[in-house]
C-alpha cells in the first residue's frame, strides 16, 4: 500500500529533523537482511542513541536538500535506503554500521554526512576505524596523569633508598 502526500511529508519532515539535528548520518542498503538480523542492528542502534529511518531515495533527496545538503544525490545508490543518525557522537553511526557490515555481507554503507559534506563509503570506513569518544577520553586522561604518576614514583623511590640507607646503617651497629 502506497504512502498518502500527508505521510511522504511527515517522513520527509523526520528525515530533514533528523538530519539536522544530528551529528554525523550514514547511508546503508540493508535490503535482504532477515528480521532477526534487521532486529539486532535496530537493537545496536538504539544502544548506540542512533535514529535508523528507512524511507524511498527519493523522499531522502527531498529531506537532505531541505536540511542543505545539495553535494551528493541519495538516488544514486543502488537499492532501499536506511538513514542512521548518530546523535551521540560523530563516530557511533559509522563504527556501528561497519561492525554490523562485518558480520552481514548483505549491508552495503553507500555513505555518509559529516559537519554538512558528503562523505564516501571509504571515508565511513575510516571514521569507523578511529577510537570512540570514551577511548579518546581515557587515553587524555592518561596522558595527564603519566607525569604525576612518575613524580610520585621517584618521591617513593627516594624514600624507599632512605630508609634502606637507615635500615643498613642499624644493621652495621648491631
Amino acid at each position: 500500500m502506497s504512502k498518502t502526500k500527508q505521510q511522504k511529508q511527515e517522513a520527509v519532515g523526520e528525515l530533514e529533523a533528523g538530519i539536522k539535528a544530528s551529528k554525523a548520518v550514514v547511508f546503508a542498503n540493508f535490503q535482504g537482511l532477515d528480521v532477526s538480523s534487521m532486529e539486532e542492528l535496530r537493537k545496536s542502534c538504539r544502544e548506540n542513541d542512533i535514529d535508523m529511518l528507512v524511507a524511498k531515495k527519493t523522499l531522502v533527496k527531498l529531506a537532505c536538500e531541505n536540511a542543505g545538503l545539495t553535494n551528493f544525490d541519495p538516488k544514486s545508490f543502488e537499492g532501499g535506503v536506511a538513514t542512521l543518525l548518530g546523535h551521540k557522537d560523530e563516530i557511533s553511526p559509522a563504527k556501528t554500521v561497519n561492525n554490523f557490515a562485518k558480520t552481514h555481507t548483505i549491508v552495503k554503507i553507500f555513505g555518509g554526512v559529516l559537519e554538512g559534506k558528503f562523505i564516501d563509503e571509504m571515508g565511513i570506513k575510516s571514521l569507523a576505524n578511529l577510537p570512540s569518544r570514551d577511548e579518546l577520553l581515557a587515553k587524555v586522561v592518561g596522558s595527564i596523569n603519566a607525569p604525576i604518576s612518575g613524580f610520585v614514583n621517584a618521591l617513593a623511590g627516594n624514600l624507599r633508598n632512605l630508609v634502606c640507607v637507615l635500615n643498613a646503617v642499624k644493621e652495621s651497629k648491631n
